[in-house]
């Protein structure tokens, strides 16, 4: 009978253990720039907390944070990368958006290409699931620029074999209704689009 009780007892720790782990929200780290940041919004109204509020209406159980830092590089994002993914919970999902700053700054493109390779390689190495975001650049800048800035997030999403969003504003971008005064930086309106429309590939990557 002792052992009985005993079997039954245990059989209920690793029940509530099991239930506890299961409940345990899954982490997601978005490290970018100003865009990931929420430059110019409201407290509470920024694209990870949107993001984060539209993935649990599907019952995904997320956390996200906001490892977003606005003005930042590619150079600025390497960085920080391990200190953005430390913690006891280790990220589930890592949403690499940055590359915006280094093209608005003229920066070398083989530069922007190393920075990100590196950490894309670091998220490889620790087996830490990947999406890339890509930007587009203004159409002042030229095809031939345009074309090897794109470039570089797509044959860096072929060589690593991760999902790439090819453009975080696609459907804000140029509108002045989505935008604020700068027209760099999405308003709440356009906050939503961003969410709405990069919400599948972001569960996507999640759940593979």
């Amino acid at each position: 009978m002792r052992h009985l009780t005993s079997f039954i007892l245990a059989l209920m720790v690793m029940t509530y253990a099991s239930l506890a782990q299961a409940a345990e929200p899954r982490r997601i780290v978005a490290l970018g720039d100003s865009l990931t940041a929420g430059y110019g919004l409201e407290s509470g109204t920024s694209f990870t907390t949107l993001l984060a509020e539209a993935l649990n209406e599907k019952d995904e159980n997320v956390v996200i944070d906001n490892a977003g830092v606005s003005g930042d590089t590619t150079a600025g994002g390497l960085s920080r990368l391990e200190w953005a993914i430390a913690g006891d919970t280790k990220p589930s999902l890592v949403i690499v958006a940055l590359g915006a700053n280094d093209m608005l700054r003229g920066l070398d493109l083989k530069l922007t290409r190393d920075n990100l390779k590196s950490i894309l390689r670091t998220l490889k190495d620790q087996d830490i699931p990947t999406l890339l975001v890509g930007m587009r650049t203004p159409l002042n800048m030229g095809p031939l620029y345009s074309d090897k800035y794109e470039a570089i997030y797509e044959d860096l999403a072929d060589e690593f074999d991760i999902p790439l969003y090819p453009f975080f504003l696609d459907g804000v971008a140029l509108d002045a209704n989505l935008n604020q005064s700068d027209g760099l930086h999405p308003n709440l309106e356009g906050v939503k689009i961003m969410v709405k429309r990069i919400l599948p590939t972001v569960r996507k990557a999640l759940n593979n």
